[in-house]
């Protein structure tokens, strides 16, 4: 990412946590896989849950 030459000391030290934080995200291993979950997309994402075909909007 090319960095314009005149950035404010904040907005570097801004950078500079949030490339700490992207290097520490990827050095954490990843979770494991569930057992037993839904299929498709993650319900609690999308707002609602489906259980034998009823929709709960919460």
């Amino acid at each position: 990412m090319a960095e314009p030459e005149v950035l404010p000391p904040a907005a570097r030290r801004a950078l500079a946590e949030a490339e700490e934080r992207r290097k520490a995200a990827e050095a954490r291993a990843p979770l494991p896989p569930e057992f037993g979950g839904r299929d498709g997309p993650e319900p609690v994402r999308y707002g609602d849950w489906e259980r034998k075909g009823l929709a709960i909007d919460f």
